[in-house]
């Protein structure tokens, strides 16, 4: 929710009547696309009124806690900043809807080469052989040669040939589609409980493509941790607090938690805060000064909106949780912010209230990462209260404090070496007659026409030097349940999972640890922070050397001599051996993903196992999945909680939303949105797999269906004159490898399709000529010729339906009641409808349309149609039959491995019992970002106030059988690699 506000001078203007006489114009930049800035003047009355984001409302926006308001309309139309921004909505498609796209067009181009056969034949034949036989067969009524009867019977042809152009292919696929959404949306494994949100699938054209992801693009606050901050420790003068205390006063050990410190002695403190350090208290009641000064500012600096519905129960409004903690850690030891106007702050610091003039807020930004605000103490003194990241408020500090700053950025490492993010506490006494003085300049440039925000940037800047260093704040953002677990489990399945975060690179390596994608086990992590291209350039270059010198020193130079004659880099890293993880920083990534050398950094980044970019822009997260999506032949999934993600939700083939603590603007870009990071497995692992899977088999039997019914018509035409499931969920996420068929789109390909074609067509072969055969010289029991055209179409098109049923049972890897009713229901609904046809009601009904009056009865009643369809079956079905039994005997895949595993493990589930398995408990590291936002300071000032711990995996162990997909990879990678891609096979080379 953002915050916006009127002007000071218009708050009259409420009234209708003084509406009517407002006369004040306004000055403003063109129409552009930037939604968080605005530039402007109102002259009115003589004077000038600085307009700024703030006080503009945007085309589209909802008024919240406010009934009504009056403005006046500055864009309008295409000129609006949300009109400005709406460029061509991208339709996300799958891999499979383009293939489908492909093939339909050469099923379409097939029916017109069967068409054109046929119609030369049947010019040929009326030519030849039909010219005789006039008097019996007559031309039709306007055909006078052969020519033109070929002619006719070409568009005859396309007729009754149009069956095997799928048109219901992509009504059904949709269908299914629907299903697969269906059954996300109803998966109460995914439901989150705590906030009563399930799984919701916002799209139903991407399912399938959930099981073909390579590459997961993850935020890191509020999307792998809770985004609930809690203040941890703190460092004051030098001296840290916080560390958990024994009874003796030492530092306690891992798992020993004594009581928490009592902050009874304060009747305004939160009862929800804990705080386990006595000693930060003990200050506090003993009168240190910098401890008192610390609190102060923390009680000072900030946004924050207190709201006292009963006297002493004060509830906080932070537009960020950071602000939301620090606040509250200052009101239970004692500095209890209580009250704000537009000009005053009211704190109770133990228990006595004081009010501060409020002079100026400095407001927090992106590029300032820092806020500040100017108070006058009732003793008439001026100070200066700063809070913000310590790579900028370091540089900004005095000389003076060079001892203190080394104590304390000791301290800042301890903190996020245990994953905590960091703050840095400074302040600034300022004279009077300075004050005045850069006051006047910042009204003046408040009201400048042109570069307002550049003018307010340079004296914020100035003011902001030469500051006291007071101390530094940790904050703790828990990771969320079962993300170490999910991360595990998705490596497993070849997924590579790099995380974009604005954090600083501490927090982000050390986060990396605590989710266990980044371990001690690793061959070395590679850290890029270069400044300039030539920096970054060497770095990169650095690390692939690293990974090729490692790699020539383990296969003692053999192997990778062998891969260096390809030429390709991307060849030499795929034999890389090792594990290897890359850190770039923001300014780094900048020149990194420059035309000139983004393809060096691909392929650094593809060789290693986890990618983490830090301090990085909303903008430069869309940019990394949009170079993967340039490059690699794969699909890429982003995740996130935030409006920072929008972009990279938006970029990435399959974008998932989290409903988190930072609102829904990121649910409402995606395409599937649950609330925590852990149903991401079941979403890919369970969901995505079942549904390519379905889907594959779903086209592979609907193109062989369809050839073996339209390619017995074909057959006809030389003989008539030319006339015309799967594994379970539970194995699904124990052996992640069953996700990697789908990754690299084995179970529907062109290749796949040609075989599909080809069954169809050996099935249509069969199915004609083998009746054929037989009616030539059999008799039916009475001794009367067994072959007419009528008892021939019987036999064959039942054949046809028993053959395709007795093929999708094979095709069917787990039965229910649901597959035995349609299956073999379809079946008897056909014997149904065929008797209806030939019976004696519907030929009275209709004489001259159903003729044939108990030809199906007769034909099915002779025992040699029967042997004749049962023999033609046995010949369709039998060679799959033994080609399956032979892979599954010779060649198994995983899946086919694990099955034979699940039906072992029933028949011993009554002998022995679950083991439970032990997991490690990894490190902690993190540090600090802020979360704040823009706007707030102005709005105060106006008066307008108002979140691989016990593994459970079971990896499975190498088998020879598993080479199938390893050779597959190699040559997808060697494939792509000729094509120019500068993605390495190295990214998808599997170990088992």
């Amino acid at each position: 929710m953002k915050v916006r506000q009127a002007i000071p001078v218009t708050s009259e203007l409420g009234d209708t009547s003084k509406l009517a006489g407002f006369d004040g114009e306004v000055i403003c930049e063109p129409p552009n696309n930037k939604l968080d800035k605005f530039g402007g003047t109102l002259y009115w009355k003589e004077n000038k009124y600085p307009l700024s984001n703030q006080n503009m409302l945007l085309r589209g926006c909802v008024l919240r806690n406010t009934e009504w308001c009056f403005g006046l309309v500055i864009f309008a139309g295409p000129d609006t900043k949300l009109m400005q921004n709406s460029g061509r909505t991208k339709f996300k498609r799958t891999s499979i809807d383009r293939l489908m796209n492909t093939l339909v067009l050469w099923i379409f181009g097939f029916l017109v080469c069967m068409g054109v056969i046929l119609a030369i034949g049947n010019a040929i034949w009326e030519h030849e052989v039909g010219v005789c036989f006039q008097i019996y067969l007559p031309w039709d009524e306007g055909v006078h040669s052969a020519f033109f009867s070929g002619f006719l019977s070409f568009w005859s042809y396309i007729i009754i040939l149009n069956t095997v152009v799928p048109i219901s292919l992509y009504v059904s696929v949709e269908v299914i589609r629907l299903g697969h959404s269906y059954f996300i949306n109803w998966d109460k494994k995914m439901y989150c409980a705590k906030r009563r949100t399930p799984a919701e699938a916002r799209t139903t054209t991407l399912n399938e493509e959930l099981g073909q992801v390579e590459y997961i693009f993850s935020d890191k606050t509020g999307t792998l941790t809770q985004n609930i901050m809690v203040f941890s420790k703190c460092s004051v003068n030098g001296h840290s607090y916080g560390d958990v205390q024994d009874m003796l006063g030492h530092k306690a050990e891992l798992g020993e938690r004594p009581e928490p410190v009592d902050f009874s002695f304060n009747p305004l403190a939160d009862p929800r805060f804990q705080f386990w350090d006595p000693s930060l208290l003990e200050a506090i009641k003993l009168g240190d000064p910098h401890v008192h000064e610390f609190f102060r500012l923390l009680s000072l600096c900030h946004t924050v909106m207190s709201e006292e519905k009963s006297e002493g129960e004060l509830y906080y409004k932070a537009q960020s949780p950071d602000e939301g903690a620090l606040v509250t850690a200052a009101r239970n030891f004692g500095f209890v912010f209580r009250s704000r106007t537009p000009k005053t702050i009211t704190v109770h610091e133990l228990g006595r209230a004081i009010t501060y003039q409020l002079l100026a807020i400095l407001d927090f930004n992106n590029i300032r990462k820092r806020m500040s605000v100017i108070v006058r103490s009732p003793e008439g003194k001026i100070r200066l209260y700063c809070k913000g990241a310590d790579t900028i408020l370091l540089e900004r500090l005095h000389p003076v404090n060079q001892d203190l700053t080394n104590v304390t950025t000791d301290h800042l490492n301890e903190y996020a070496g245990e994953g905590l993010r960091t703050l840095v506490l400074a302040y600034k006494d300022l004279e009077e007659s300075y004050y005045e003085e850069w006051s006047e300049r910042l009204r003046r440039a408040s009201s400048a026409p042109e570069a307002r925000e550049d003018r307010l940037a340079q004296l914020y800047d100035e003011v902001e030097h030469d500051m006291m260093l007071l101390g530094a704040t940790a904050i703790e953002d828990k990771l969320q349940q079962g993300v170490p677990e999910t991360i595990a489990i998705l490596t497993l399945a070849n997924i590579k999972i790099w995380v974009l975060t604005g954090d600083k690179q501490e927090t982000a390596v050390n986060i990396g640890y605590s989710c266990k994608m980044l371990t001690d086990d690793m061959t070395e992590v590679f850290v890029v922070t270069g400044h300039t291209v030539l920096e970054v350039r060497e770095e990169l270059r650095k690390a692939r050397e690293k990974m090729m010198d490692a790699s020539r020193s383990i296969s003692n130079g053999f192997s990778y001599q062998e891969k260096l004659s390809s030429s390709k880099l991307t060849s030499v890293l795929e034999a890389i051996a090792g594990e290897y993880a890359l850190v770039i920083n923001g300014h780094s990534l900048a020149h990194a993903l420059e035309a000139d050398m983004e393809v060096e950094f691909l392929e650094t980044a593809c060789a290693c196992k986890a990618v983490i970019c830090c301090r990085v822009t909303p903008l430069q997260k869309a940019q990394v999945v949009e170079l993967v999506k340039k490059y690699k032949k794969a699909v890429t999934l982003a995740i996130g909680d935030g409006a920072n993600d929008v972009s990279m939700i938006k970029t990435a083939h399959i974008g998932v939303g989290i409903s988190g603590q930072e609102g829904i603007q990121a649910v409402l870009a995606s395409d599937y949105s649950f609330s925590q990071f852990k149903f991401l497995q079941r979403l890919l692992l369970v969901h995505g797999r079942w549904s390519y899977l379905r889907m594959c088999k779903f086209l592979c039997y609907f193109f062989y269906k369809n050839f073996a019914f339209t390619m017995v018509h074909f057959w006809f035409g030389f003989f008539c004159g030319f006339s015309a499931q799967d594994v379970p969920e539970q194995r699904s996420m124990e052996y992640p490898k069953l996700y990697e068929p789908g990754q690299l789109n084995l179970l529907f390909n062109k290749r796949e399709f040609f075989i599909c074609i080809a069954q169809g067509i050996y099935t249509s072969v069969l199915m004609f000529f083998i009746p054929y055969g037989v009616f030539a010289d059999a008799t039916r029991d009475d001794g009367a010729q067994l072959a007419d055209y009528q008892s021939f179409a019987v036999t064959v098109a039942t054949s046809l339906v028993i053959v395709v049923s007795v093929q999708i049972g094979l095709d069917t890897g787990f039965w229910t009641a649901i597959n035995h009713f349609f299956i073999w229901g379809s079946l008897a609904t056909y014997f149904a409808i065929l008797f209806a046809m030939h019976s004696d009601g519907l030929f009275q009904m209709f004489p001259n349309q159903f003729r044939f009056v108990g030809n199906a009865q007769n034909t099915l009643a002779q025992p040699t149609v029967w042997l004749t369809i049962a023999l033609t079956t046995v010949v369709c079905i039998m060679p799959v039959v033994a080609f399956r039994f032979l892979k599954l005997d010779l060649k198994p895949e995983l899946s086919d491995t694990v099955r034979y595993t699940q039906l072992v493990r029933k028949k011993q589930k009554t002998q022995h019992r679950c083991m439970r398995r032990a997991g490690r408990v990894g490190s902690r590291r993190s540090g600090y970002a802020f979360s704040h936002q823009e706007g707030f300071g102005e709005l105060i000032m106006s008066g307008k106030n108002m979140r691989l711990s016990s593994l459970a995996l079971s990896s499975f162990s190498a088998r020879p059988s598993a080479g199938w997909i390893e050779t597959l990879r190699k040559k997808k990678g060697s494939d792509s690699s000729t094509a120019g891609s500068p993605s390495s096979a190295a990214s998808k080379t599997l170990k088992v």
